[in-house]
């Protein structure tokens, strides 16, 4: 998986935060999660193309996380675009995206999926190599948590299929895609010569939220947690009031989830700098890092997450 912050600010941007939005690259497709206002010309700088762009996860409906969607939307029908557009969403998406079609004069010639969620840690995608979920939060408006789950196969063992007298070739790939063969009269079954099941990289994408106990067992184990961190400590009844969370609640669930890398989000304008907040998060959790507007993370499995700023010139 490779991500970038297209946007880490809160309600109102800043000279260097956009409005919310992350754009994941997982095996084939390329996927934003929300689209804060001026979301497409942050894609734009991300070297990133919009035609590519196959979903869109929407955690809940207030404007730092939709306001770009009009945009967007309008701009891949001016490209051209014939593919459809999945989008994803709490309830309510529907009707957004209704009026969203009728605003301003322009044709859309593709189709646009709406898929409203209405359950709670269920998939809502699944392809052979990733699935994701969906875990309603608690905001001052629904607000869904998205974890994104790498579904690895599970290793074939060539030894033990050889020793059963199974020839190199189309046989091998067969039972590798679990369906049984037939070989001199014997049905020889995939679970014969397949080890046991292989976990794969687990990314967590909190959206607004005050902490819940739910996140940790969400997150539990999760290569990355991506948690909005919109204060620090000083401000935690303003938090808490306006549904938000501190640095230091977002790391205790970092913590007891026993993630490996946490990364906040969603800086208030209040703050010039997100030095304190993970500062605050790192004296509970030292794996911390404050996302900033096109910071990319690379993750894969069995080495350590890659971190890359950009250097602003």
């Amino acid at each position: 998986m490779e991500l970038t912050f297209l946007g880490t600010a809160s309600a109102i941007p800043t000279k260097t935060r956009n409005h919310t939005s992350i754009v994941l690259k997982v095996y084939d497709r390329t996927v934003l999660f929300d689209c804060g206002e001026g979301t497409q010309k942050q894609i734009m700088d991300a070297q990133v193309s919009p035609m590519k762009i196959d979903d869109i996860y929407i955690t809940h409906l207030h404007g730092d996380h939709i306001l770009g969607l009009p945009g967007i939307i309008q701009s891949l029908a001016f490209r051209g675009r014939t593919r459809p557009l999945n989008i994803y969403g709490p309830p309510g998406i529907i009707e957004l995206i209704e009026h969203i079609k009728k605003l301003g004069f322009f044709t859309i010639a593709y189709e646009i999926v709406v898929h409203e969620i209405t359950q709670d840690d269920e998939i809502i995608y699944q392809q052979n190599n990733f699935l994701i979920k969906a875990m309603k939060m608690k905001h001052t408006i629904t607000n869904y948590a998205y974890k994104i789950e790498e579904i690895k196969q599970p290793k074939f063992l060539r030894p033990k299929a050889i020793e059963l007298g199974i020839p190199p070739g189309p046989l091998f790939g067969k039972l590798q895609a679990g369906i049984p063969i037939t070989l001199n009269g014997k049905e020889i079954l995939p679970e014969q010569v397949l080890g046991p099941p292989r976990e794969g990289v687990k990314l967590v994408y909190s959206g607004d939220t005050i902490p819940q106990e739910q996140m940790i067992y969400f997150a539990k184990d999760v290569k990355v947690l991506i948690h909005e961190a919109t204060f620090a400590k000083e401000y935690q009844d303003k938090a808490i009031e306006n549904g938000h969370t501190i640095a230091a609640d977002a790391a205790k669930i970092a913590k007891n989830a026993n993630v490996e890398q946490l990364i906040l989000t969603h800086l208030s304008n209040r703050y010039t700098n997100s030095k304190t907040l993970e500062d605050e998060a790192k004296e509970i959790f030292e794996n911390t890092v404050y996302a900033e507007d096109m910071m990319t993370i690379i993750i894969e499995n069995n080495k350590p997450v890659q971190i890359i700023k950009k250097e602003w010139v």
